[in-house]
C-alpha cells in the first residue's frame, strides 16, 4: 500500500533524521515539543471553535500539522527510553477497547 507508514518504520526512520539534525538532543526535547504541539494543536481548536483568526480549513490544516508532530515527537521519546511506539500502542489500544463507558460508567470494564 503506497504512503503507508507504521509506528516501527516511523520510529526508525525518526531515529536516523533526529541523530542526523540534532545529535545531542534528549528525552527533554521530545517531551517539550510534544507539549508545544499540544499548544498549537489546543490554538488551532480553540479558535476553530470560536471562528476567529482564520478559516476552517486553515485551522483544520493546523491541527493535523500539529498532530502529526506529536506522533514524530513521540517517536523520538519512545527512541530516547529504548520503548517499541509500534508495541506500546498495540499493547494500550488491546486494553482500551475493551472498555465500555455506556455500559459500565464507573471504571469501563464489569468488575
Amino acid at each position: 500500500m503506497e504512503g503507508f507508514l507504521d509506528f516501527n518504520q516511523l520510529q526508525t526512520e525518526q531515529k536516523e533524521w533526529q541523530n542526523k539534525n540534532f545529535p545531542n538532543s534528549g528525552i527533554h526535547q521530545c517531551f517539550y515539543g510534544v507539549v508545544e504541539e499540544l499548544g498549537e494543536l489546543a490554538h488551532a481548536l480553540l479558535k476553530m471553535d470560536q471562528g476567529i483568526r482564520g478559516t476552517r480549513e486553515k485551522h483544520m490544516a493546523a491541527a493535523k500539522d500539529a498532530i502529526g508532530d506529536i506522533v514524530i515527537y513521540l517517536a523520538g521519546l519512545c527512541n530516547q527510553r529504548e520503548i517499541d511506539f509500534q508495541k506500546a500502542v498495540e499493547n494500550t489500544w488491546d486494553v482500551v477497547k475493551k472498555r465500555d463507558w455506556i455500559k459500565y460508567p464507573f471504571n469501563g470494564i464489569d468488575q
